[in-house]
């Protein structure tokens, strides 16, 4: 017995989400069907309206359903002179659980990578520079990830701020809070003892 066409439809529209195979979607639009169809419609709708709606934020590239986000707008952020540079919108939400940033975001939306024809445009750092010429800021964070692409990406923004005069600063690495020493990789114990400081 095969799935009506609709089902085997939208089967196939939620395999577009990442970690979704067809049996798992399969799974989830039975349930839906047989337990939730207004929360199936209702995700349907929401679904919609983000995918019109939401683009990017036009000073920090985040998304936002208008032209420029929240915390772009608040004037005290501006005024802290500080921009952390992130890959992803996500990124974002976990800086501000700590409490500890505040800050604006420049957000890449991904890494330079040459091999797989990434590069500054791609990730619009034109418009980051074009922040740097204002004048406005004073520090540029580096927080994209600990990889090669990562690396790569922030010492290639790091040599802009140098274009600049502006500090750029790169977030730490090192032992988790709990961790042992036996239980770390090297690359982790490398960059904790690079960026060891006084105790």
């Amino acid at each position: 017995m095969k799935n009506s066409k609709l089902i085997e439809t939208a089967i196939e529209a939620l395999t577009c989400l990442p970690g979704v195979g067809p049996k798992s979607a399969q799974r989830m639009i039975y349930s839906l069907l047989k337990n939730n169809r207004h929360g199936g419609i209702n995700l349907s709708q929401v679904l919609k309206q983000a995918m019109t709606e939401v683009s990017n934020c036009s000073v920090c590239q985040t998304y936002t359903e208008n032209e420029i986000c929240e915390i772009c707008l608040n004037k005290d952020r501006l005024a802290t002179g500080t921009v952390c540079v992130v890959e992803n919108p996500s990124d974002i939400i976990a800086v501000e659980r700590t409490g500890q940033f505040d800050g604006r975001y420049f957000v890449l939306h991904g890494n330079l990578s040459p091999i797989d024809g990434i590069s500054p445009e791609d990730l619009k750092i034109d418009i980051l520079e074009n922040q740097l010429k204002s004048g406005n800021i004073s520090e540029v964070i580096l927080a994209t990830s600990s990889t090669i692409h990562g690396e790569a990406t922030a010492l290639f923004i790091s040599e802009i701020c140098k274009k600049y005069k502006i500090q750029s600063t790169r977030i730490a690495y090192g032992i988790p809070i709990g961790g042992e020493l036996d239980l770390v990789d090297g690359s982790t114990l490398i960059h904790a003892f690079s960026g060891r400081k006084t105790y």
